[in-house]
């Protein structure tokens, strides 16, 4: 198996670039995805990729995409059952960070994520800048039974917004809704933030898997549909179409 490239191997590969098109990606997909079910168990955990490559023309992205949140709000969860299909009640902290990669087919394009899930504790805090430089999407994840990682989740939108790429997608994510009995962040909290700094928002469940793949499928849909970033010269439309009961679109 292929190692993961390192944090400094994947800032010098892509340089100034969220976006890369991927000429033979068309003819490989659907071979890599086949690949990767026997990782994923039953069908019906696994992520739902749509096979609509007949279709999709030559609509190809590379998006480099970036976890932030405080340590426990279930960052690695929400990758994990996204990516795999999987959930585990005791996950180890990440250090530093973790890399993934996965793929979704839209009508209007494949975009192959390549997802960097980092490290929540305050000491990797300095790092964190070598991971969402140069991402073409950001998810900042809070745990809505945790007022503390509301706030830094705060912090993490305030520090995209100076540093990070002016046209990045921003999801607010609040994680955990199976804890509802124990909510400290109302949904109405959170959608205002997301509406009055341009993201969009959305509470997930990496427990129960409610709405982790509408999330990275809304990511998706807005990449194609992006501004084309300078160095790509990519060019691509979609129409947004929300989906989950949970999902609050607040941007364009």
């Amino acid at each position: 198996m292929a190692r993961p490239p390192t944090a400094e191997g994947q800032l010098r590969a892509e340089e100034q670039t969220a976006y890369s098109h991927l000429p033979d990606f068309v003819s490989t997909a659907k071979q890599q995805i086949r690949s990767r079910e026997a990782e994923r168990g039953p069908p019906g955990q696994r992520p739902k990729v749509l096979d609509l490559m007949a279709r999709m023309g030559s609509g190809n992205i590379q998006a480099k995409l970036v976890l932030l949140g405080h340590m426990g709000t279930g960052k690695t969860s929400i990758v994990l059952r996204f990516v795999k299909g999987q959930y585990f009640d005791s996950q180890e902290s990440t250090i530093g960070a973790a890399f993934f990669s996965q793929v979704l087919s839209l009508n209007e394009a494949t975009v192959k994520f390549d997802i960097w899930d980092t490290a929540g504790q305050e000491r990797y805090h300095s790092l964190a800048p070598m991971y969402y430089r140069g991402a073409a999407a950001a998810i900042v994840v809070y745990d809505i039974s945790s007022m503390d990682s509301f706030i830094r989740a705060k912090k993490w939108v305030q520090e995209l917004q100076r540093q990070g790429n002016p046209y990045l997608i921003m999801a607010l994510v609040a994680n955990k809704v199976d804890l509802e009995a124990k909510r400290k962040v109302g949904a109405e909290e959170g959608l205002q933030y997301a509406q009055e700094n341009g993201l969009f928002f959305m509470e997930t469940s990496a427990k129960t898997a409610e709405n982790i793949n509408e999330l990275f499928y809304e990511i998706a849909k807005r990449l194609a549909k992006a501004r084309p970033s300078r160095s790509s010269g990519m060019r691509l439309s979609s129409e947004t179409q929300d989906r989950g009961r949970r999902l609050f679109c607040c941007s364009g």
